[in-house]
């Protein structure tokens, strides 16, 4: 008794694409390279205006900060004790006449923090986001 054979099925060939398209690429490649060393660049002459102060920089504007320092004795403003009222007003003074100008809270380590922060918040109701805090590190 013979068995029936089936028809056996030819093997698709199989196709590796990577190999096709490292190949083709690099192709792309040398074209790209010799199409730009076979073409010329042109350009056209063109005088450019020059700054008559080119060499020197633009002067900055940035004052130095106003420097309060809070000790355990009280405020001192460069040095100098205060109130919190001349404080107010120094500080209006000096972020008028400089519109970039800062003011640091400089504390004395000794102070408590409570205090500390209570003065930086009066000082920010007068001068806002233009008040700094000074830490050392």
């Amino acid at each position: 008794m013979r068995f029936k054979q089936r028809p056996q099925q030819a093997a698709l060939p199989e196709i590796n694409l990577i190999p096709m398209l490292n190949v083709m690429m690099g192709i792309l490649a040398f074209f790209v390279m010799v199409t730009m060393m076979l073409t010329t660049q042109q350009g056209v002459e063109v005088q450019l205006p020059g700054a008559p102060d080119a060499a020197t920089p633009p002067p900055t504007d940035t004052p130095d900060p106003l420097v309060v320092t809070l000790t355990l004795q009280g405020i001192a403003l460069e040095d100098q004790p205060v109130t919190n009222a001349q404080l107010t007003q120094a500080m209006q003074r000096y972020l008028e006449t400089y519109r970039t100008g800062i003011v640091v809270l400089q504390a004395d380590p000794n102070v408590p923090y409570e205090q500390v922060v209570q003065q930086l918040g009066v000082m920010k109701d007068i001068g806002g986001n233009r008040v700094s805090l000074a830490i050392d590190e």
